[in-house]
């Protein structure tokens, strides 16, 4: 799995120390990395407007204007479960870590093997995560986790994501679409995907997602739809 991690702190040769260590935690590991850097919790989130799918974060806690623990409370507004890692010069930041479910600390100046076992850490811990795509919509990147899609329509070269909360539209073929998800779905008719643990009842011509929507079921998908259905559920 390819991971992308951003490393935040305001002093230039922590930043080039630290994507010196991950890029050697990528080769040893095997994990491929995208690194992006940061100079300050301002630029992060002026990127983070239109790319919110990070990883793993490395934040230095003690910047100017607003700290990593503020930064952390950002993200963790917006849902993203990335793995925050702080980076500190003091102990007595620690606790503050608690309420935006840091994974870890690591005191400055960080030990290789250190920075490497939460690293590892971090990586064992997005594996078991639930599957998840990747969209870019309306000029940002997101991490749309599985479980937050209940099903997805075509219409001419777009596709309409649908999720209890909003809408999420892309170009992108349903058939390719189709192939980022896992088994957890099923293609209903040419131009729906159907979350199978959406579902609530099952027709010869349709299928029901909670009490009022109801989407069609082609010809023939019937006994199909059912298999799949209790294997998911």
């Amino acid at each position: 799995m390819a991971y992308r991690v951003g490393i935040c702190d305001d002093e230039q040769a922590q930043i080039e120390y630290m994507v010196f260590l991950v890029s050697a935690w990528s080769r040893q590991s095997g994990h491929s990395c995208e690194i992006r850097t940061f100079a300050s919790a301002e630029a992060f989130l002026f990127a983070y407007e239109e790319d919110k799918a990070f990883d793993i974060l490395l934040l230095d806690i003690e910047m100017r204007t607003i700290s990593g623990i503020d930064l952390a409370k950002q993200i963790r507004r917006d849902n993203n479960r990335a793995e925050i890692i702080f980076i500190t010069s003091h102990f007595e930041f620690v606790c503050e870590g608690y309420e935006v479910d840091a994974l870890h600390y690591l005191v400055k100046p960080i030990p290789e093997d250190k920075l490497f076992s939460v690293l590892s850490k971090a990586a064992g811990r997005l594996s078991v995560e639930p599957p998840s795509v990747i969209l870019t919509c309306d000029g940002e990147t997101i991490r749309l986790y599985e479980t937050q899609i209940l099903y997805v329509e075509a219409f001419r070269h777009y596709l309409s994501i649908h999720t209890r909360d909003r809408v999420y539209q892309i170009k992108e073929n349903i058939s390719s679409f189709e192939q980022r998800l896992s088994s957890a779905f099923f293609r209903t008719h040419r131009s729906y995907l159907v979350s199978l643990k959406s579902i609530t009842r099952i027709s010869r011509t349709s299928v029901c997602l909670g009490d009022a929507l109801e989407l069609p079921l082609a010809r023939g998908k019937y006994d199909a739809i059912h298999r799949a259905f209790i294997e998911n559920n």
